[in-house]
């Protein structure tokens, strides 16, 4: 791992003194240091550990759990609070147990040791979202012992295999046991950020689509020794990837856009370049930690991720394989996918193979609903002036399951003045991720009124 900062931890006598947030950060603490990573195999992950982890911790809350485990280890626990009226809306919390590799030579402390450091805690998945499916938690138990009885039913679902297509999670749960995950309203990852001056704060309510696809690149074998005029598949797929590294799709000015420059309060000439589709690009370095969110919800992206080829090293590979990341924007089409590739892959085609055909389109919530109107006055609890800024995710979450299906779906939380959006997208998945305690005693008042405020 890298350099090893001087410790600063805190003693425990210094964490906010309110209940909800000591019991949310003792359990976060816990699900960091249970290392569920998912690295896309069946067999990783170990979500188990934390479902033991959340039994300990509902012990004694008179909820009945229920545990379901589609692949040896792979485990979601579910529970729900039956509300006092039939008919009253309910709400689900959905926050999944997994996170995502870690490159250990990039952080500077124990991505695993979970350790409170200068007012954060460090961890793999602190941020994405372990922080919030221990918010859930802890808003969970509390009403499970306390005297407020929610008038719809209150689901608190922590689930499996997100980071890798949740095909052992909500997927699984939505295909065989929709009974114990379906709910009238969902909250679940990501949002909270402040932005701008007054500020507003980042609520998702749709994503963008998937459209995964596979390049299949052909050459000719032939020995290593004499490679001059060879066709060499990895050369090949290497040039192809460099080619789709500098191609960008048509930008798409969406609504979501113009409202997140808008919140920014830029100067009003780079905000109008941000507008231009012509000028957009040439704009995007002057973003700073920005730029890599503002290309993403300007364009459909093309990311090539995993690259393989030959076997030997003496010989020279006849095929390589070049697995495509590729995110789309609302009104996009499988069509248009395939359309780009060709485009940027241009004369290659003749050794190029495309494969893949699935697509998931574009999801997206409305605001006029009352969950909507609960999340904005806790917002406004913690800040007065703020307005919720309504956006579209360039990444993925289990909201994409419930929106198919015509069920409003928000990521939601409330972060600390600290933050800003690009460092919250830089942290997601990447070296020293890590939320400060703020934010988290923020994220877990304002559920937990929330949940008050809709059910009260």
């Amino acid at each position: 791992m890298g350099t090893r900062r001087k410790d600063r931890t805190i003693a425990a006598d210094a964490l906010p003194d309110d209940t909800l947030t000591r019991a949310t950060v003792d359990l976060l603490r816990d699900l960091i240091r249970n290392a569920c990573v998912n690295d896309g195999t069946a067999d990783s992950g170990g979500e188990i550990r934390s479902v033991r982890t959340l039994e300990g911790f509902f012990a004694g809350s008179g909820l009945d759990l229920e545990v379901v485990e589609p692949h040896p280890g792979r485990a979601s626990l579910i529970t729900r609070i039956r509300g006092t009226d039939p008919d009253a809306p309910s709400l689900a919390f959905v926050g999944h147990l997994d996170v995502v590799p870690v490159h250990e030579a990039g952080w500077s402390r124990d991505p695993f040791a979970a350790e409170i450091v200068d007012g954060e805690i460090w961890g793999r998945g602190a941020l994405d979202m372990l922080c919030l499916t221990a918010s859930y938690a802890a808003v969970t138990r509390a009403i499970a012992t306390g005297s407020f009885r929610p008038r719809g039913d209150l689901v608190f679902a922590a689930v499996a295999d997100e980071e890798a297509g949740s095909s052992l999670g909500v997927e699984w749960l939505t295909e065989n046991r929709l009974d114990l995950i379906d709910a009238d309203f969902v909250l679940t990852e990501s949002g909270g950020v402040p932005v701008g001056p007054t500020p507003s704060i980042s609520t998702t309510i749709g994503e963008k689509g998937i459209a995964g696809r596979r390049l299949i690149v052909h050459g000719t074998p032939g020995h290593g020794s004499a490679p001059w005029g060879a066709r060499n598949a990895a050369i090949i797929a290497a040039d192809a990837v460099y080619r789709l590294s500098r191609y960008h799709a048509p930008v798409q000015i969406t609504p979501d856009w113009r409202r997140y420059v808008a919140a920014l309060g830029l100067d009003p000439a780079l905000a109008a370049r941000l507008l231009d589709p012509v000028r957009i690009i040439d704009a995007l370095h002057e973003l700073g930690t920005l730029a890599g969110f503002a290309h993403a919800s300007t364009h459909t992206t093309i990311s090539p991720n995993v690259v393989r080829a030959g076997d030997k090293d003496n010989v020279i590979p006849a095929l390589a394989t070049v697995t495509l990341d590729i995110r789309v924007l609302p009104g996009i089409a499988a069509t248009d996918v395939d359309a780009y590739l060709r485009e940027a892959l241009g004369e290659l085609m003749a050794h190029v193979t495309i494969e893949g055909e699935g697509f998931d389109a574009a999801t997206r919530s409305p605001i006029d609903t009352p969950l909507y109107d609960a999340l904005g006055a806790a917002a406004r609890r913690a800040y007065p002036n703020a307005d919720l800024l309504p956006m579209l995710s360039v990444g993925g979450s289990d909201a994409r399951f419930y929106r198919r299906r015509g069920i409003p779906a928000y990521g939601f939380a409330l972060l600390s003045r600290r933050w800003d959006y690009g460092m919250f997208r830089q942290l997601f998945h990447g070296n020293d991720e890590r939320i400060d305690l703020e934010s988290v005693s923020l994220t877990v008042n304002a559920l937990d009124a929330v949940v008050r405020d809709l059910h009260g």
